[in-house]
């Protein structure tokens, strides 16, 4: 496994299968703090990111412009602060040893991290920050037609609903448990999808293609109740999911069927949770974003009725002047 910590084998993902792991001990609560791990590229990266979208909120402040610590919270501590936990706590060094543990590392990396990534804005806090030529390489590339591509309601909600049906109802998942590089390039797929579904949603980032709130509410109502399926099927399936990676590793204590078990209540449970916030939070926008269209409606009205207003005072007072006005707004 990736973490040195005492009692846990440190070996790599391809041998494990081939070690009896007996020195593995119980996951408890405790062990999400004793088995962290930090001494990884993933770390480094998760600090390069931090600290430059805390330098563009300095450079914002720096000049006078305001920048809301709503979302720098959101951004950092929520959602690079998942990332986190999903990926480096003793949550990660247990996730090829307990199949519930991985679920709850599939829900943050999928669910969580993505919602918080989204609402703290990042997109929109390089485009008031960065250089000319670096601002119209991003607003290319958001334009592009990858990115339209990808970012279609369609092609993101089918990512964000086959793809776990692919993975656990294939050999694709005992694969990932024995191999490094498929097992970190599933931590990058479900967060890379999560974003893509959840971005174009909830975010406050100029995107290309973004559906009206009563397109992203429908999207956001049919997602409900996948992960509820999902979750429901892996706890009634008779097969255990990889279970003879499970059954090479020799725990006494593992119990594959009981903990598939586990991640199958698990995900059925906080699935349909998330979603339903997820939903009440696009309806929260969806209001504000009707006040503000109201808000701007009133002051069009307004400017109209003071141009009316002031034409009929200056018909008043000179009614030749009035005429002319009348004929030159008319055309």
């Amino acid at each position: 496994m990736r973490s040195s910590a005492p009692g846990i084998a440190a070996t790599t993902r391809s041998t494990l299968t081939d070690v009896l792991a007996v020195d593995v001990s119980p996951f408890t609560p405790v062990s999400l703090f004793t088995y962290a791990t930090l001494d990884s590229w993933l770390t480094a990266l998760l600090l390069v990111i931090g600290g430059a979208y805390l330098y563009g909120v300095y450079l914002l402040r720096a000049r006078g412009d305001a920048w809301p610590v709503s979302r720098t919270l959101l951004f950092v501590g929520g959602g690079l602060g998942t990332i986190t936990l999903a990926t480096l706590s003793g949550l990660a060094a247990y996730d090829d040893v307990l199949f519930d543990a991985h679920m709850v590392q599939h829900m943050l990396l999928a669910m969580v991290a993505p919602i918080f990534l989204a609402l703290g804005a990042p997109i929109t806090l390089a485009l008031r920050t960065i250089g000319r030529r670096p601002r119209k390489i991003l607003l290319k590339l958001l334009h592009s037609r990858i990115a339209r591509v990808l970012s279609f309601p369609v092609v993101s909600f089918a990512l964000f609903v086959a793809t776990p049906y692919a993975l656990y109802f294939s050999g694709l998942y005992a694969a990932t448990l024995q191999n490094r590089f498929l097992h970190e390039a599933l931590h990058a797929h479900f967060l890379l999808v999560g974003c893509l579904f959840f971005w174009p949603l909830i975010g406050l980032d100029p995107l290309p293609g973004r559906l009206p709130y009563p397109g992203r509410a429908l999207l956001m109502f049919l997602s409900m109740p996948i992960h509820a399926v999902l979750g429901l099927t892996i706890m009634q399936s008779n097969t255990i999911i990889a279970g003879n990676y499970y059954a090479s590793l020799g725990l006494s204590w593992l119990h594959p069927a009981e903990r598939q078990n586990i991640g199958g209540g698990l995900l059925w449970a906080s699935g349909d949770l998330v979603s339903l916030l997820m939903l009440a939070a696009l309806i929260v926008q969806w209001i504000r974003a009707s006040h503000r269209e109201g808000a701007r409606e009133d002051r069009r009205l307004d400017r109209l009725e003071s141009q009316e207003a002031a034409r009929n005072q200056l018909g008043a007072a000179n009614p030749g002047a009035a005429s002319s006005a009348a004929v030159r707004s008319a055309l």
